[in-house]
This record gives C-alpha cells, sequence and structure tokens, in this order.
C-alpha cells in the first residue's frame, strides 16, 4: 500500500517518551514512506520560553538530553516494527522557527496532534513558514491521554511509571537512572526542603 506522502516530519519534546507519544509517531510513519522525527528543545542554546506554556522551558520539564531521546525514539520505533531506515532523528528548535530550514526538509509533510494553545500557536507559525501541514488529531487537554508531566512526577516519587512508558524503553531509563536524575534535580531546584515520604 502506498503511503500519502513520500516525507513526513513529527516533533515533540518526548520528554520522557511515553505510550502515546509512541500511537503519535507511529500515526505519522503510517502516513509517509519516510518520517524525520524532530526533537525540540534540543539543548538549552535552542529552547525559548513561550508564554502560552512557560513550563516546557524549565530544566525540570527537560531531563533527558538529546543524545538519549535521539536512542530511546530510534529503539521504541524498531522495537514497533519501524524498519531502522524508514526513520531519521534529528533536532528541531521549534521555539526558534528561523533555524527550522538548518534541520529539516522543508518541503515534507508536517504533522502535529493539538490539544492546547501551544499546539494552536506551532500549528500557525509551521504555517507562517509557509510549510505543508496535516493535524493528526486534535482533542482537550482533558482528552489528551498520558502526560509526559505525570510519567516524570511518578518517577520522581518513586511511583510505578513503567506501564506508561512502552517496554522498550524502560531497560533505558532504569540504566541512566532517570528517576534518581529527577529526584537530584528536583533537590537542587528546591534547596533546603525534603519531601516527607518521596517513596510512599
Amino acid at each position: 500500500m502506498t503511503s500519502p506522502y513520500s516525507l513526513g516530519v513529527i516533533h515533540g519534546r518526548f520528554q520522557v517518551p511515553h505510550n502515546d507519544h509512541l500511537r503519535y509517531l507511529l500515526a505519522g510513519k503510517a502516513l509517509c514512506e519516510h518520517l524525520v522525527v524532530g526533537i525540540t528543545n534540543p539543548d538549552p542554546t535552542l529552547t525559548r520560553d513561550e508564554d502560552v506554556d512557560a513550563h516546557r522551558s524549565q530544566r525540570m520539564a527537560n531531563p533527558l538530553t538529546y543524545w538519549e531521546r535521539r536512542v530511546l525514539i530510534r529503539r521504541i520505533l524498531e522495537a514497533s516494527g519501524v524498519a531502522y531506515n524508514a526513520v531519521s532523528v534529528t533536532p528541531m528548535p521549534i521555539t526558534h522557527p528561523e533555524l527550522l530550514a538548518n534541520y529539516v526538509p522543508m518541503d515534507a509533510m508536517f504533522f502535529l496532534s493539538i490539544f492546547d494553545d501551544w499546539g494552536r500557536r506551532k500549528l500557525a507559525r509551521l504555517q507562517g513558514l509557509g510549510l505543508q501541514t496535516h493535524v493528526l488529531w486534535e482533542v482537550t487537554e482533558a482528552q489528551k491521554g498520558i502526560s509526559a508531566s505525570d510519567v516524570r512526577e511518578r518517577m520522581r516519587g518513586n511511583h510505578p511509571w513503567e506501564g506508561m512508558v512502552p517496554p522498550a524503553a524502560v531497560a533505558l531509563l532504569r540504566e541512566w537512572d532517570i528517576p534518581g536524575r529527577l529526584r537530584r534535580m528536583w533537590s537542587e531546584t528546591h534547596p533546603g526542603h525534603h519531601e516527607a515520604n518521596p517513596c510512599g
């Protein structure tokens, strides 16, 4: 079966990649022969505050490096049966639209999902650059499903999180001790504050 588009671009922060992220990625791949996955907020120099969602640029919301996210995206897509050469992964500084042409193919179809003002702003931003866009789905925030913030909070609080993340990513997240990294980051940003029972 021929895909509707030869080349597609999809993007996200993937902090951390969870099951609904995988569903989103696979929905994009189903529509194109080759999918370019753009990782936003790839590093602090390519991250800018956005007034519609300032939380996205905060350190606690970005515990994984670009490299770690690249490895995780590759791992979960491969485990889902997507051929290695059918996907590329690249930085995509969405908060610096003037730089996008340096990172992604501007003649591709740009896929996105919308559930809040930030999603609507990104759609307008991409269309303002003259790019072709395809909204995979638009839902309310309440209908969004899994939230990466909830996954991070469960990790930091020593609560079960593994069922919210693709199995192929769990081993790497444990190996890199991302729950411990989140706890250390939280302690650094809340000096002198101790949680009464982080394991409760």
